[in-house]
C-alpha cells in the first residue's frame, strides 16, 4: 500500500466459509466509505473447510487484505493474538469476529471515541439476540463473579469486540502468556477506556465456535489468570476443616465424659472420610491448575506457528 495504514481490523476465522462472502462485502463497504486508510488482517485458525482458499483469493485480489495462516487450530484467543502481531496500523486496531455478530459498521463511532482520547473502546452487549437463556445467565453471573474476585475491572457483557490504540496493542503483544484471556489483559493494561452499547446480531451462517467446553476453558483462564481466589479458597477450606475438626473433637470429649460413651458407627466415619477427601481433591486440583500453567510457560514454546502470510498480494513464509 502506498499510503500509511491508520487502522487495522483483525478477524480470526475458523470454518467460516458460509459467512465469508457477507464478511467481505460489509468490510469492503466500510473501507470504501471510510476517510481513513484501513487494512484487514484475516487469521485462519486451522479451518477444515474452504476458508483458507477464500482468504487467499481475497488477499491476492485486494491488497487491503492481509491473510495469516496458522499451522494448526489453536483456538480463538491465540489466533487473535497472532493477528494482533501482524497489524501495520499506526493509530488503532479493531477486533471483530468473522460471524458478523459484532457489526464492523460501528468503526466510525469507535474511532470517534479514540480521537477523543480513549485508548480502548469496547463493545457492551445491551441485547443478546444470538444466545439462549442459559448463555445469557451464565455470562451475566460469570462477569459478576469475576469482578468480585479480581482487582482488574473487566466490564460486564464486554467481549473481544473493541478498538485499541497502537500503544495498547504493543503492550498486549509484549505479554507472551499462554493462558490468554484477551479482554482481561486489555482491561489490565489500563489507559483510558470506555464502552459503547450495541445490539449483538445472530450469526450470519454456521454454528457457534464457542460450545460449553470452550466457554469453560475460557472461564478457567480468566479466573486463574486474574484472581487469587482459588488459592484463598484452599486456605479457607483448610481453616474450616481445622475448626470443624476442633468442634467435633470437643463434642466427642463432652459425650465421653458427661453422656456415657461415644456414639460409634461407620456412617460418621464414612462422612468424614468423604468430606475431607473431597476438600483435599479440590485443593490438589486448584494447585494443579496453577502448576500446569507454570509448566506451560516454563516450556518456552511459541504461542502459535504461522505457516505463511499473504501481504499486499504476495505470499511470505512464516
Amino acid at each position: 500500500m502506498e499510503s500509511q495504514i491508520q487502522i487495522s481490523i483483525v478477524v480470526p476465522l475458523y470454518n467460516e466459509e458460509g459467512s465469508f462472502p457477507y464478511l467481505i462485502d460489509r468490510l469492503n463497504k466500510l473501507m470504501d466509505a471510510s476517510p481513513q486508510n484501513i487494512e484487514v488482517v484475516l487469521v485462519n485458525d486451522g479451518s477444515k473447510d474452504d476458508t483458507p482458499e477464500l482468504m487467499e483469493i481475497q488477499s491476492i485480489k485486494d491488497p487491503r487484505y492481509q491473510s495469516v495462516f496458522l499451522s494448526k487450530n489453536i483456538g480463538h484467543q491465540l489466533a487473535l493474538s497472532a493477528g494482533l502481531t501482524a497489524v501495520r496500523a499506526t493509530e488503532a486496531v479493531m477486533v471483530i469476529d468473522g460471524d458478523l455478530q459484532d457489526p464492523p459498521e460501528l468503526l466510525p463511532d469507535y474511532y470517534q471515541k479514540f480521537k477523543e482520547g480513549y485508548d480502548v473502546v469496547y463493545g457492551v452487549r445491551e441485547m443478546r439476540n444470538d444466545e439462549g437463556l442459559f448463555k445469557k445467565l451464565s455470562s451475566r453471573y460469570f462477569y459478576k463473579f469475576l469482578q468480585s474476585v479480581t482487582s482488574t475491572n473487566i466490564p460486564e457483557n464486554s467481549g473481544d469486540f473493541c478498538l485499541m490504540s497502537r500503544r495498547v496493542v504493543d503492550r498486549l503483544n509484549s505479554m507472551p502468556e499462554h493462558s490468554r484471556f484477551i479482554r482481561g489483559i486489555r482491561a489490565w493494561v489500563g489507559f483510558k477506556q470506555t464502552g459503547i452499547e450495541y445490539a449483538r446480531d445472530k450469526r450470519v451462517e454456521g454454528e457457534t465456535k464457542y460450545p460449553l467446553k470452550k466457554m469453560l476453558a475460557l472461564a478457567y483462564n480468566a479466573i486463574f489468570s486474574f484472581s487469587q481466589a482459588p488459592v484463598k479458597l484452599i486456605t479457607n477450606l483448610g481453616l474450616f476443616s481445622l475448626v470443624f475438626a476442633g468442634v467435633y473433637f470437643v463434642s466427642t470429649l463432652v459425650k465421653y465424659f458427661f453422656f456415657e460413651g461415644i456414639v460409634e458407627g461407620y456412617t460418621t466415619l464414612l462422612f468424614f472420610v468423604l468430606f475431607f477427601g473431597g476438600i483435599q481433591m479440590v485443593s490438589l486440583g486448584v494447585i494443579g491448575e496453577y502448576v500446569l500453567r507454570i509448566f506451560n510457560e516454563a516450556q518456552g514454546r511459541p504461542l502459535y506457528i504461522i505457516s505463511h502470510r499473504i501481504v499486499e498480494g504476495k505470499k511470505i513464509d512464516g
